[in-house]
């Protein structure tokens, strides 16, 4: 029986300094993302033969898991991938992998697909900013091979609807309140400056 685990991060949690503060990622990270692989595990525990499955494979065939546990693997399955994502896609705003743009096939997809980097930055900041409550903003593949951007409630996770999640910034209030209190606009525009662009370009590849 493989138990989910918090993965760890691959930086010190005052790497993301000044964008996101050393007290935002201890909270974040050991809090947060542990509390929703702690009740992930808790849930399938009631269903052990779904441990054989990874967390993405619980997502995309949500039908499939029983209904006494269906809504607690899709919130917390869902904070748990999200999580383990968006610690990946960033990287200190000093290393190589933070070069401001992406590069190669990705850069030509937005290009082709939203008209320009800035413009694509725009609208993704833009449906982060308007999303209502709690919540995520997407750069997914769409089921047309077309990248879009999306955004979804809570924790969930546009693969449970057939997209591809290619990266995501989150925009819960514990992302960004400690220190851009409520104005998640100026935190969506700091993000930029240390997303790992390396790692999100492996992911549209991919």
């Amino acid at each position: 029986m493989n138990k989910y685990t918090l993965p760890e991060l691959a930086y010190g949690y005052n790497d993301l300094e000044p964008y996101i503060s050393e007290e935002i990622m201890r909270l974040h990270h050991d809090k947060h993302h542990a509390t929703y692989v702690s009740n992930l595990n808790a849930a399938i525990e009631k269903h052990p033969e779904l441990f054989e499955k990874n967390a993405e494979e619980l997502l995309t065939d949500l039908q499939s898991i029983p209904e006494d546990i269906r809504t607690a693997v899709r919130n917390n399955a869902g904070g748990h991938v999200n999580h383990s994502m968006f610690w990946e896609i960033m990287s200190p705003a000093s290393a190589e992998a933070s070069a401001g743009k992406p590069a190669g096939e990705l850069a030509n997809a937005i290009d082709r697909d939203f008209g320009s980097f800035e413009a694509f930055t725009q609208k993704f900041n833009d449906e982060g900013a308007k999303r209502f409550g709690s919540g995520w903003v997407w750069l997914v593949k769409n089921k047309e091979g077309m990248l879009e951007i999306v955004s979804t409630v809570n924790q969930d996770n546009p693969m449970s609807g057939g997209m591809k999640p290619i990266m995501g910034n989150d925009v819960w209030e514990h992302a960004y309140y400690l220190q851009y209190k409520n104005v998640r606009a100026d935190y969506l525009k700091a993000w930029w400056n240390i997303v790992n662009w390396a790692e999100v370009e492996k992911r549209y590849a991919k």
